[in-house]
């Protein structure tokens, strides 16, 4: 058995302390691997870097010498030893839904960032023992014995994040003699019976989905916080979902939140951590886990985690489709999609993958991977007529796959496309998944046999549709994020980063759009910028052709077909 001893000594501080305890040691030397990356989050975390000091001991309270052999690897030279304490803190100041916190109010952990693995002895039972106060309550999905969480191996352990905190808010619903918890940490008043109708209606359509679910007890870890904030990460037996504004936690466009990333999350449960592509099987937590098939783990639960709200009946199909548009929205206004593919960007994304990283270059797995996804369930019931969908692939994934614990590869997806829809699928794949492209045409003609008008409206914003840059308020000037390439705005020398001062010598004040529209009439537009700490002057031609550089993509069902009945009903 591995054990843990976690206690803070000054909460203000963010410090963890950590003692890892190693009994039955029968080698000269032991090895510590801190893990470099966490599943969900496919890029190098470096966790390592929040460790502040690292002392070992032996039964005898010897002094163990130890090498560090890399940035987070640790060599123990335990010639002698039965026993050995390996002591050390972690810093905890991360308040997401994927990393560790500690302050005086609560203790959240993710095991994956903190707890080293023993290498050899991973498939041992590990304990993990919490000094906190005794009016804590703690939520994790891992068996509980008064402060001691029990995990049956350290694959277990770290993918089972728990809460430890005065003030846990909980409540649970079943479907099919499973319980599904609810557990909120923060300020909020949760609205138990709202929301157990609604998660109770998306959980029970994707069991049916599945065909079942593969764990008997699943845990919903909601860490709300005070400012609007959205942000989830799956497990296979429970996801911790970041949300805020705690305020508006039952209503509005953060219910809505609340909802799409839950059902994200679940869905995971299946896709990624039951489903997963060959070279995430088993995790290697020590490097890059590269893979090009993010368009499925990621891209077809983001479809999937969307649509099943509408089959549910939990979404409306005027929220289904607001949503929809945010990922075509996401698509058209991120031009990487003419330089990389969504395969390829799904390698790369352990290089740049959740920052703006440089423009053009990439682009994004999660919203351009459930593009692919709907398209290719319309393209599967359009050779099928309507008989099969792209529900059927997942299915054949988790039987072939997922319950067999074996990995499957890009060539295999693309056979069991072509299996279900009884058609060659490769041209499809090599032109859209495998090649940096534009998804326009073949999305207007999944529109059109579903009957759905895809109208291209020009952007209200007059920086968007004149003159092809983007902006973002930044106090009292404004701050471009985007340029679009050839635009007016490029052409002139403007980019992102820069800060707009002026509009014709106006100064802007919270006031730049209204300037820029008053201008409107005029051939060209005069802007002073903060172009990297010197003031800049452009001059932007106004595109007399009226190219849309930057349109907003509408849907519109005014023509429903049979064929959109049977979309919209099936899963």
């Amino acid at each position: 058995m591995i054990k843990y001893l976690m206690h803070q000594k000054n909460p203000a501080s963010h410090y963890i302390y950590i003692d890892l305890l190693i009994d039955d040691v029968k080698s000269e030397f032991l090895h510590l691997q801190l893990s470099a990356w966490r599943p969900g989050r496919y890029e190098l975390g470096n966790f390592a870097k929040n460790i502040k000091r690292v002392d070992v001991v032996n039964e005898k309270n010897e002094t163990v010498n130890y090498t560090k052999l890399n940035k987070d690897l640790w060599k123990l030279h335990t010639k002698g030893c039965r026993s050995v304490k390996v002591t050390y803190s972690y810093y905890a100041v991360e308040l997401n839904a994927g990393a560790c916190y500690a302050d005086s109010s609560q203790m959240y952990v993710n095991p994956v960032h903190c707890c080293m693995a023993v290498e050899g002895r991973t498939t041992e039972q590990h304990q993990l023992e919490l000094n906190v106060p005794d009016n804590y309550k703690i939520a994790t999905s891992m068996v509980v014995d008064n402060k001691t969480l029990i995990a049956q191996n350290f694959e277990e352990l770290v993918d089972s994040p728990f809460f430890a905190a005065a003030h846990i808010q909980s409540d649970f619903y079943e479907i099919d003699s499973i319980k599904f918890h609810l557990h909120f940490v923060g300020e909020c008043k949760p609205d138990f019976e709202k929301i157990k109708t609604d998660f109770s209606s998306f959980t029970r359509k994707q069991i049916g989905f599945w065909g079942g679910c593969p764990v008997n007890d699943y845990h919903f870890l909601f860490q709300v916080l005070p400012n609007k904030f959205y942000h989830g990460v799956e497990h296979q037996k429970n996801t911790v979902i970041a949300i805020g504004p705690g305020y508006a936690i039952n209503s509005g466009s953060t219910y809505e939140d609340l909802l799409g990333v839950s059902c994200h999350e679940l869905f995971h449960t299946w896709n990624v951590k039951y489903i997963r592509p060959v070279e995430m099987l088993p995790y290697d937590y020590t490097k890059e886990n590269y893979a090009r098939t993010g368009y499925v783990y990621e891209g077809f639960t983001t479809y999937y985690g969307d649509k099943l709200l509408l089959t549910s009946q939990v979404f409306s199909l005027e929220q289904y489709f607001v949503t929809l548009q945010e990922r075509l929205l996401k698509h058209f206004h991120n031009f990487g999609r003419y330089n990389l593919s969504v395969a390829d960007s799904s390698w790369e994304n352990w290089l740049d993958g959740y920052v703006p990283g440089a423009p053009y270059r990439k682009t994004n797995i999660y919203d351009e991977g459930s593009l692919i996804a709907f398209m290719l369930d319309i393209k599967i019931m359009q050779a099928t007529n309507n008989k099969k969908f792209l529900r059927d692939v997942c299915v054949l994934l988790y039987e072939r796959f997922g319950k067999k614990n074996t990995g499957y590869s890009e060539k295999e997806i693309i056979e069991m496309v072509n299996e279900v829809s009884q058609k060659d699928f490769n041209d499809f794949f090599k032109t859209y998944v495998y090649a940096a492209n534009d998804y326009e045409v073949p999305l207007k003609e999944c529109f059109e046999y579903l009957g759905i008008d895809f109208v291209k409206e020009n952007s209200s914003h007059n920086c968007e549709h004149f003159f092809g840059f983007k902006v973002t308020d930044n106090g009292h000037f404004v701050k471009i994020t985007l340029v679009a390439p050839y635009s007016p705005a490029w052409k002139a020398g403007l980019f992102a980063g820069d800060e707009i001062i002026s509009v014709n010598g106006m100064m802007v004040k919270n006031n730049f759009n209204h300037w820029l529209h008053y201008f409107l009439g005029e051939e060209q537009i005069t802007l002073t910028v903060n172009s990297n700490e010197h003031l800049k002057t452009f001059i932007l031609q106004k595109d007399k052709k009226g190219n849309t550089y930057f349109f907003n993509p509408v849907l519109k069902a005014v023509h429903p077909k049979p064929n959109f009945e049977a979309w919209k009903i099936h899963y």
